[in-house]
């Protein structure tokens, strides 16, 4: 057991410094008097004195962790946090423990489904909470500990790495990587300032504007109103939050690059950028159309407008919404789940495969079809000048295979539980892309309270799924793994 206290030394830490976190609804409980506080109490004191219990022992353990180490500490964040992060809602609201780790780890995994309705009602220190969480979740618990870290004797390479979206994992933006973790938390919490001043300026009040630039910024889609933006019915509010839901569905290291060396350069560079965007705003002017067509709305510029701020939305997979788009004709939602499946660039917030391997599946098929024809040609896949290596290639086509494997079998599971088809497949593709609402019965007007218990587990499962890009939960989940 000795050979594991590396890690119960880290977790341990990670977890005082999580506990911490709570102070700050904490004080909000206490300035506001929202009759929350004593949770908040008792929270803080167990997850604080765990993280203690499990570093005091352990504290002396100052062996470098090993790639094996880092897959284990990301799936122990990951599974244990949600325990703590829901310990409010459990002593504040009296839900399930099975809500109250639904609710927390979608906030954490950024995904924004909630089993929560009143949301107008429920104490503001609640609703910051959730917020945080996503705002956390967002560029990563394990990111933000190798800033911090290292500090106290921890180097944090390995947890980086398999925190990192994306299939460029070994990509560096600075020598170090805690340098590199500062940078793009440095990115993240200043583009999050400009989100809460952007929204106050637009209409919002100081409260709002913070909870819905945590997130917004981590792509999640908590919200502090049960009608969402139709709270509000603000074109000005759902343009602010438009824009900067596409800054958070793009890579935050161009982001960091671009300011750094302040260009737009690297955006220009970037392949995942522009199809990004491209890809985006063609299905935005496409499904406004085809709303004004099928006599959805009367107006095109209504039609734009609603057609902008949900697209946008799903396809970056945050899940706010301004209006009932389970009531649009089938192919618009369906559409905007297709998209939530790949649109975000790795690095940035969002869930699903990422744009960068949709763009490598693209160019492998294209590359068969011209070696189907031209059996001598050699045809590498390149994404801009350079060519993909036959490893990515390889993890590209294993996880591409395994994503649609979880999403099949997942949907067959829920529909064997007593789901009509829609509802089952909506939900396991909006868990695993960490999306948030569905179709049907966990639509955007509705919440996943409607599932039974063993229903919430599937999709509490998908959603830790995709927030670790299944391969580093299925990494630990293997015997090999615990072998020595």
């Amino acid at each position: 057991m000795e050979r594991y206290y590396p890690v119960v030394r880290v977790f341990g830490l990670l977890l005082v410094c999580f506990a911490l976190t709570m102070l700050v609804p904490l004080s909000l409980s206490w300035l506001l008097e929202d009759g929350a506080t004593s949770a908040y109490d008792e929270a803080f004191l167990l997850a604080f004195g765990t993280g203690a219990a499990l570093w005091g022992p352990t504290r002396h353990a100052h062996a470098e962790l090993k790639v094996r180490d880092g897959f284990l500490m990301v799936v122990l964040v990951w599974t244990v946090l949600p325990v703590f992060a829901g310990l409010p809602l459990i002593l504040q609201l009296g839900i399930s423990f099975t809500d109250a780790y639904f609710e927390a780890m979608s906030g954490l995994t950024t995904t924004g489904s909630t089993i929560l309705s009143n949301l107008d009602t429920l104490p503001p220190s609640i609703n910051l909470w959730r917020g945080l969480l996503v705002w956390l979740g967002g560029m990563g618990l394990i990111v933000l500990a190798v800033a911090i870290l290292p500090l106290l004797g921890i180097g944090g390479r390995q947890m980086f790495k398999a925190e990192t979206p994306g299939p460029m994992k070994d990509s560096r933006l600075t020598p170090r990587m805690t340098q590199t973790a500062k940078g793009l938390w440095g990115v993240y919490a200043s583009v999050t300032v400009l989100c809460i001043l952007s929204l106050h300026w637009a209409g919002m009040t100081w409260f709002d504007a913070v909870m819905h630039s945590f997130s917004t910024m981590g792509l999640g889609g908590f919200s502090s109103h049960d009608a969402s933006f139709g709270y509000w019915n603000s074109p000005t509010i759902e343009g602010v939050i438009i824009v900067f839901m596409l800054l958070a569905g793009m890579n935050f290291a161009t982001m960091f690059l671009a300011l750094y060396g302040r260009s737009f350069q690297p955006y220009v560079r970037d392949p995942e950028a522009r199809w990004f965007l491209g890809v985006t705003l063609v299905s935005v002017l496409g499904i406004a159309v085809y709303l004004w067509v099928q006599g959805t709305y009367a107006e095109f510029p209504t039609a734009l407008r609603h057609a902008a701020f949900n697209l946008v939305s799903i396809a970056t997979t945050t899940g706010f919404s301004s209006v009932d788009y389970n009531l649009w004709p089938a192919f618009a939602p369906l559409w905007m789940l297709f998209l939530s499946s790949f649109v975000t660039s790795a690095g940035s917030t969002g869930g699903g495969i990422k744009m960068i391997r949709a763009l490598i599946l693209y160019k492998q098929v294209f590359r068969e079809l011209m070696c189907a024809m031209h059996p001598n040609i050699v045809w590498p896949v390149r994404i801009g000048s350079e060519p993909v290596p036959l490893n990515i290639l390889s993890a590209v086509l294993a996880f591409s295979f395994m994503y649609m494997t979880s999403v099949a079998t997942m949907t067959l599971v829920m529909s064997f539980s007593g789901l009509d088809v829609v509802t089952a497949f909506s939900a396991v593709v909006a868990s695993i892309n960490n999306t948030g609402p569905g179709l049907n019965q966990v639509g955007p007007a509705t919440t996943y309270a409607a599932l039974n218990d063993f229903q919430t587990w599937v999709c509490t499962f998908a959603m830790l799924l995709g927030r670790l890009e299944i391969f580093t939960l299925l990494v630990v989940l293997t015997p090999a793994f615990w072998r020595r």
